[in-house]
């Protein structure tokens, strides 16, 4: 017999984001918490005073995504992120201080394979926290939709091209002065970029980079690419005229027109 009528329609929950806390800071811990969780699609399950407390919460609770301090006792956030990147390989998040050497964690960071490196602010305390709250929570959606890679040999070593790169040198007539290559990345990007930048040759025309990035790490990591790449690579100026065989990289704090 065949039941017509209304039929009960079930609301099946979506699943939310696990996230594990590491910070060696209790209140910093607590602020960071109330952030995700004010998020429907994210969910703290845990946190942690410091790695060695962090690996068995990860054993024990399978975490989605990992935000990780760094400056912490025992071990460093910087060690502890190449242990998990070459033993059990999963998004992480580094959140670090706006200072130089902050900056410095935040390209050895990316360079272990960190979907992103969020700025803390000087205080977590108060309501000016929106602009933080919209990244962090975007950049655990992102890292929980990354493909994470496990960590081998040396990461410095050369990369093969990416197929744009690819493409782009097939292009016989790719000198001139009145060409430019706009690039664009979001969470995660940084290392595309590197990839994409290492191994072009000289006669590149101007190359413009948008790459989502916290103010103060920007600079740090146009120097970096700059040592590793045979085109010249700085932090965009303003007013600044642009020239072919360079890529400029947007400063964290501003639009780039």
């Amino acid at each position: 017999m065949i039941q017509t009528g209304k039929t009960n329609s079930v609301n099946v929950p979506k699943k939310r984001i696990k996230v594990l806390i590491v910070d060696d800071s209790a209140l910093v811990r607590k602020k960071l918490g109330e952030i995700l969780n004010s998020d429907p699609e994210i969910e703290v399950i845990g946190k942690a005073g410091d790695p060695y407390i962090a690996v068995q919460k990860m054993k024990k609770l399978a975490p989605d995504v990992i935000t990780l301090d760094v400056q912490m006792p025992r071990m460093d956030g910087i060690q502890f992120l190449e242990k998990i990147m070459t033993q059990h390989p999963m998004p992480v998040i580094v959140i670090s201080s706006y200072t130089p050497r902050g900056s410095q964690y935040a390209m050895r960071a990316y360079q272990l394979g960190a979907v992103d490196v969020i700025g803390k602010p000087s205080s977590l305390i108060g309501t000016n926290l929106y602009e933080f709250r919209v990244h962090l929570c975007h950049a655990v959606k992102a890292a929980y939709h990354s493909k994470i890679k496990r960590l081998t040999g040396n990461i410095d070593a050369r990369k093969s091209s990416s197929n744009i790169q690819k493409k782009i040198l097939r292009n016989r007539n790719i000198g001139g002065k009145h060409k430019i290559i706009v690039v664009g990345a979001s969470t995660g990007g940084t290392i595309a970029i590197e990839k994409f930048l290492r191994d072009l040759p000289e006669n590149m025309p101007a190359i413009i980079i948008t790459q989502h990035m916290p103010e103060g790490f920007t600079y740090s990591f146009a120097q970096r690419l700059d040592k590793i790449c045979r085109i010249h690579v700085k932090e965009a100026e303003n007013g600044e005229i642009v020239k072919p065989g360079w890529a400029y990289i947007a400063p964290g704090h501003s639009h780039l027109l």
